[in-house]
């Protein structure tokens, strides 16, 4: 009985050359190649809000918001990773016919079932280690949730904020984001059940 034949790993320059002609995005992680699926439409109100109010309060700054067209390049010593965060605000830019960014100083996603594991697990582990990042935030889609990582002397420290009321400050920023701009829009069901979406797949 023969084993199955391992997939080949991807090099950065051919993952950077398919994304330049592919119809849907992917993520690289160390070699692997990851397609992405499509967000929900209650998913792309609370990323579009979010990037709506950060950019009216950046206006004339020179940080500014990038959403998820644009990847995120992560390097190591022997580990390259490219992700589409669904916002990152960036405040040392790549000139302006790069393809990704390298310093944000804030990521805000926006939970799926599809990438919930990631981005609580995976990419937080990788977005922390980033030396320009201040704070990382979580959304949940479905009700008015957020997991916020910031920086501090000591290291990360975690903050939960629930409720319609709460704010997101935002101070290295000079911003903040309330919870009731983040989810404008938004019609939560009753029992604030998620739906599900197709599977987040290596390719």
């Amino acid at each position: 009985m023969r084993s199955a034949k391992k997939p080949e790993l991807v090099s950065v320059e051919d993952y950077l050359k398919q994304e330049e002609v592919a119809l849907t995005k992917s993520e690289y992680v160390d070699g692997w190649v990851r397609g992405m699926t499509g967000g929900s439409v209650r998913h792309n109100i609370v990323k579009t809000n979010c990037l709506f109010h950060l950019k009216r309060q950046l206006l004339g700054q020179t940080c500014r918001p990038f959403d998820s067209d644009m990847k995120l390049r992560l390097r190591w010593d022997d580990e390259t990773r490219f992700y589409y965060p669904d916002l990152q605000v960036v405040c040392e830019s790549q000139p302006p016919t790069a393809v990704f960014q390298e310093s944000p100083v804030l990521i805000i996603e926006v939970l799926s079932p599809s990438t919930r594991q990631h981005d609580l697990d995976e990419k937080m582990r990788a977005y922390l280690r980033i030396p320009s990042m201040q704070c990382y935030v979580v959304l949940e889609q479905h009700q008015p949730e957020a997991i916020v990582m910031r920086r501090t002397d000591a290291g990360f420290l975690r903050e939960q904020i629930e409720g319609l009321d709460a704010v997101i400050a935002v101070p290295f920023l000079g911003c903040s984001l309330t919870m009731r701009e983040i989810y404008e829009g938004v019609e939560f069901s009753p029992t604030c059940v998620q739906e599900p979406e197709e599977e987040y797949n290596f390719q």
